[in-house]
């Protein structure tokens, strides 16, 4: 099967458009590499503009690049791309090479980021972290890539601070997924990051996907005995969200499941990655972000909407969350919606 892109379904490339180039390699997986595309490509501006300029670039093209399945791919650019990208992502490859074998790039790879200017944004996409600390990117940074090749990530670039159990980490210019469809949840994260909540949860639900995933890798790790053997913790979760300005005992919660509490604390976690009560304080922080961008409530009005009881509150947690306050968030943010 080859792929030929649709042209009619991008946006007129502009000038001063955010560029992301996608880099692609011999044994890409077809969902990785559609993750940047349908995530960037499909973000637009209040006026309905494009706000990305994305294109796919082989490292030894351009022309046609296999992928780990009967797919193969017209790349219509070459490395030479890579010197105009705003930001760079790098998916996955099953034919990677000396990169997971002896933890050095390949000569193509390594001639293909020489193209890379000084202060582009580097995004990887599960075993893609493996070129970007190939590459020196990573050294002295945390990172993350797929749960079941996080040790031999360690163990193969020393120097990286790597982090198994999250789903993406956001390190400023640098920004790591862990695998395959952690990838959406990165690049979202980064439409948000650019544009605000209302562009990011726009692309989310014409993709049919949540905005943020709640917890870690832990949970999708297998265990000896599996978390789903027993009944879960989901009624509680959903309730929890309809619920968020409400008082949320952990017994009440419990009880909700018909569990004890030790019980619903220890299947809480197996299947979230997060304790109960970390799990809830993330969801107030995010409802609260919601409300900062999208509405001009008060800090006391968008504490008590959240839980959080006062502005003061509202602020420790958001402060201790995303390293800002509640202010300094929605200005940023208000000016990028």
């Amino acid at each position: 099967m080859t792929y030929l892109p649709d042209m009619t379904l991008r946006g007129t490339t502009e000038p001063g458009r955010h560029r992301v180039v996608v880099l692609v390699q011999d044994g890409f997986i077809p969902f990785e590499l559609g993750i940047p595309h349908r995530i960037f490509g499909r973000a637009r501006d209040a006026a309905g503009r494009f706000l990305y300029d994305v294109v796919t670039a082989a490292v030894t093209g351009p022309g046609p690049v296999r992928s780990d399945s009967d797919v193969v791919v017209l790349a219509e650019h070459g490395p030479q791309a890579l010197a105009e990208a705003d930001t760079l992502v790098v998916p996955a490859s099953y034919l990677q090479g000396s990169v997971r074998d002896d933890g050095h790039l390949t000569p193509e790879l390594e001639a293909a980021l020489a193209h890379l200017r000084p202060g582009t944004r580097l995004v990887s996409i599960c075993l893609g972290s493996f070129v970007l600390a190939a590459a020196g990117f990573l050294d002295g940074r945390p990172a993350t890539t797929h749960w079941a090749d996080a040790e031999l990530m360690a163990r193969l670039f020393p120097r990286v601070d790597v982090r198994p159990d999250v789903l993406y980490i956001d390190d400023g210019d640098v920004l790591t997924s862990a695998g395959v469809a952690a990838g959406v949840d990165l690049c979202l994260h980064v439409v948000r990051r650019d544009h605000g909540a209302a562009v990011a949860d726009e692309v989310a639900r014409r993709t049919v996907v949540p905005p943020h995933r709640d917890g870690g890798q832990a949970q999708y790790v297998r265990r000896t005995v599996p978390a789903a053997a027993a009944a879960g913790t989901g009624a509680a979760r959903a309730w929890v969200l309809d619920h968020l300005a409400d008082p949320l005992p952990l017994a009440d919660l419990a009880a909700r499941c018909s569990m004890s509490v030790r019980t619903f604390t220890r299947r809480f976690r197996d299947e979230t990655g997060q304790s109960p009560g970390a799990w809830v304080v993330a969801q107030r922080v995010e409802a609260a972000r919601n409300l900062l961008e999208g509405t001009d409530l008060g800090l006391d009005q968008v504490a008590a909407r959240c839980g959080f009881g006062t502005g003061q509150s509202l602020r420790a947690h958001l402060q201790a969350a995303l390293g800002v306050t509640p202010t300094q968030y929605r200005r940023t943010f208000r000016q990028a919606a």
